[in-house]
């Protein structure tokens, strides 16, 4: 009896909330609505597309406005005219948790779907790339110490510029905006890991730890990096059209596109499946879909949708989303991850 009050509250909830994706005034939405990361993009829609095809139903709305613009529309409250999930590649912030929580989204399951590495390439055509130590942080970075110690105007404008043996080629490369996961994941994992290679900076991670972040994470904007939208296959299509570029996107979007690109090696270390999951390659990180438990048992068909999304058949080792470019989670984290679907287990505010 409880149970039906509690769904019986979120339904008319819902309800009120009037005008919103898929129905005027008062109308009831009988899609599910998914929003976020353009990494997990490809994922979400093919379980999308596999639940419509195994139950004969409406395939559900998969939007791609990159991890933080799917997470700002997910907490934006509870109702129909706001996302059932969102998509994202990185852990939700502990500031977007708040945001979620003052806007009334109070209970929010966690689902991680498994990995994905950020990766640096070209055209396969192009120049062979094997990045070491600091030279992405030297390359890409707005500030790099100077010769009197002080931090200057990144002054580099070809790539054996940043270091011997690099090709002698413009620093040219395309990567995701600020909105995006993406960014986020390459900034802490890419451009501050090659940031602690360089003497000066990991000196300044010690002793200003505050300063460290702001160098390693601002981005030059004078034309070497360019932020190329949220689609990760428009910078694929970038690399095949201009000489000598360089991009950066998801491990997932190398897969469907290596007869076109090619990756750089980061260490020593190329990104494939194995080093990935490892962790062997650097820049790997952790997939995430978040779930707005108030809409379960409201909205058609999401309890459903997200059995499938965790399903041995979509997430599983040797699932579809495999084949798809996602790195599967080892079986005792993908049982975990079917057991907070199982209890809908509420996640906890997210660390700073």
């Amino acid at each position: 009896m409880r149970s039906y009050l509690i769904v019986a509250a979120a339904a008319a909830l819902l309800a009120a909330c009037g005008d919103g994706a898929g129905g005027g005034a008062g109308a009831q939405r009988d899609t599910v609505w998914v929003a976020g990361s353009s990494t997990v993009f490809p994922f979400t829609t093919r379980v999308a597309e596999n639940f419509a095809q195994r139950t004969g139903g409406v395939a559900p709305r998969v939007e791609s406005l990159g991890t933080g613009g799917g997470i700002s529309a997910f907490c934006a409250g509870v109702g129909q005219q706001t996302p059932d999930i969102a998509n994202a590649s990185r852990r939700m912030k502990a500031s977007e948790f708040d945001q979620c929580v003052a806007n009334g989204v109070t209970d929010i399951i966690e689902i991680m779907i498994g990995y994905d590495g950020i990766v640096i390439a070209t055209a396969r055509n192009g120049a062979d790339f094997a990045f070491q130590g600091g030279d992405l942080y030297l390359a890409l970075a707005a500030q790099v110490p100077g010769a009197g110690g002080d931090f200057v105007a990144n002054p580099n404008a070809s790539w054996d510029q940043v270091r011997s043996g690099l090709p002698a080629q413009r620093i040219q490369v395309y990567g995701p905006p600020p909105t995006s996961g993406t960014r986020d994941s390459w900034l802490e994992l890419g451009m501050a890991h090659a940031a602690d290679a360089v003497p000066q900076l990991a000196a300044l991670s010690v002793t200003d730890s505050a300063r460290f972040e702001t160098l390693a994470h601002t981005l030059r904007e004078d034309g070497a990096w360019i932020d190329a939208g949220e689609n990760d296959n428009a910078i694929v299509q970038t690399l095949t059209r201009t000489p000598g570029a360089l991009g950066v996107f998801g491990f997932s979007f190398l897969e469907q596109n290596r007869d076109v690109v090619k990756a750089a090696s980061i260490d020593g270390v190329a990104p494939t499946v194995e080093t990935i999951a490892s962790g062997e390659y650097p820049i790997s990180r952790s997939m995430f879909i978040y779930i707005k438990k108030a809409h379960i048992g409201v909205i058609p068909n999401l309890e459903q949708f997200v059995a499938e999304y965790v399903s041995e058949n979509s997430m599983g080792r040797g699932g579809y989303l495999q084949d798809r470019g996602l790195i599967p989670l080892m079986p005792d984290a993908f049982a975990a991850q079917r057991e907070v679907v199982a209890n809908q287990t509420i996640m906890t505010r997210p660390e700073e």
